[in-house]
Order: structure tokens, then sequence, then C-alpha cells
């Protein structure tokens, strides 16, 4: 069943990267009704998750962040089916999609996250290490750790200006690109990824087990993923300096 899911989830990440390869159609760029995440839903946003729903829904209900729950099933995929939308219609290259395969007892059984600006894609079974490939091979190899990261992500930092002058204080060199689940996805190459707001599961349901190898801590509204625990105590007093 996890390779079956893992080959249809590339399936669909593929038929939506080769549609785009020439460019994304203007017309996507309308605004349609409020998702079920909370964001309004575009034409691009819909055409993915078209593409997801025809090639995952024989797996099982699908949790979709632009229209909810779609179809019936004892498994649940939970789906963002574009990741960093204003990204892609700004011509910023790093927005993708996420997906999550859990059980119908709800352990995540099978997580992939996809960069359509340009093919990677990374995918994860239980129990088993983070894999990376590229979609116009599909040759995955595991996922390795950048020894000396010069910077780090801090997702919605223009929302936390005392977070991120503290941080910068620390020397502290960080981005902000825009697209939780891909950040997550790229954890491993960076110094550390933060992300502070409101925790949506869309978000976070297939790129978070990516980082099981990393120092991870999540409260209710702040996730950091770091490589030492040292630094991950750092941020967590940080971002926890604003909570009290």
């Amino acid at each position: 069943m996890q390779e079956e899911f893992l080959k249809a989830t590339i399936a669909a990440n593929k038929e939506i990267y080769q549609t785009i390869n020439s460019g994304i159609p203007s017309e996507w760029n309308q605004e349609h009704a409020i998702g079920a995440g909370g964001d309004r839903s575009t034409g691009f946003d819909l055409f993915c998750e078209s593409v997801f729903i025809k090639h995952l829904q024989k797996f099982g209900k699908i949790d979709s962040e632009e229209s909810g729950e779609i179809g019936e099933g004892e498994n649940t995929i939970i789906i963002d089916p574009l990741d960093g939308s204003s990204n892609a219609y700004s011509n910023i290259p790093y927005y993708g999609s996420s997906v999550a395969f859990t059980n119908s007892s709800g352990v995540l059984e099978v997580a992939v996250v996809c960069n359509f600006a340009n093919g990677d894609l990374f995918y994860k079974f239980v129990n088993t290490p983070l894999m990376v490939g590229n979609l116009e091979k599909e040759e995955f190899k595991q996922e390795q750790s950048v020894a000396k990261p010069k910077i780090g992500i801090f997702e919605k930092s223009y929302c936390y200006a005392d977070e991120a002058k503290a941080i910068f204080d620390l020397g502290l060199k960080f981005r902000t690109p825009g697209a939780v689940a891909l950040s997550l996805a790229y954890a491993h190459r960076v110094n550390f990824v933060i992300f502070k707001g409101a925790l949506r599961v869309y978000d976070f349901a297939a790129a978070i087990s990516f980082c099981e190898d990393l120092k991870v801590s999540i409260s209710q509204d702040y996730v950091i993923v770091t490589h030492s625990n040292q630094l991950l105590k750092e941020l967590e007093t940080i971002m926890k300096e604003e909570i009290s």
C-alpha cells in the first residue's frame, strides 16, 4: 500500500509540474471561495486539488486545505494542494504541495512534499529515513544534513518583529520564503526552521515527520526545528518571551 500510494502521489505531482512547465495560466489567479484552511482559494489551488483527487481518492478520504473532506474511506489523506500560492503568482520559485497518508488508526504512514518550481520531491515512510529526489529523474537518495548551514528560516517573521530582532541579535541570519511545508522539508539544509502563528494540520501533517532526527519543539503557536539542543533552547526562550 505504501509504495502504491507513493507512486500515485509522485504521478500527481508530476502531472502538475509538467502542466505548469511553460507557465501558470493567468486565469488561475482568479480568487474563489475561502477554503477549509481559512485562505481564499485560487484557480491554481483548485486545479492542483483536482489532480490529487484524481490520483489519490481510491486510497481513502481526502482532507484538503481547499475543499475540506472529500469522499469516504478508513484511511485519511491530508493535502495542501498548493503550498506558497502567493510565491507562485509572484514567480518566486518556492511553492509546492504537501501530502500525508494516515491509516484508520490515525498513524502517519507516508509523507510527501514537492517543490513545483524545481521538481524537488521529499518522501518518508513510517520508521524509515527521509528520501529526496527530483521529478525529472525519479531517482531518490537519503537526505543529508548540511554540516555548517549559514542561514535559517523564520516563516511569518514579518508578523513578529521583536522575535526577529532577538534572533538577529544572536548573530543568526534567516530568510522568510513563504511556504511552511517546503521549509520543513528543507530543514536538514538550514540552521533552523521556525514557524510562529496558528498551526494548521495542512501545513504540518506531512513535513514535520521529516524532522524526526532533528531537534524539534512544538507549542500551541510555534514550531522550532534545529540541529542542536543549545540553539533549540535559545530559540524557545525567544518564542516564549512574547507569549508570557
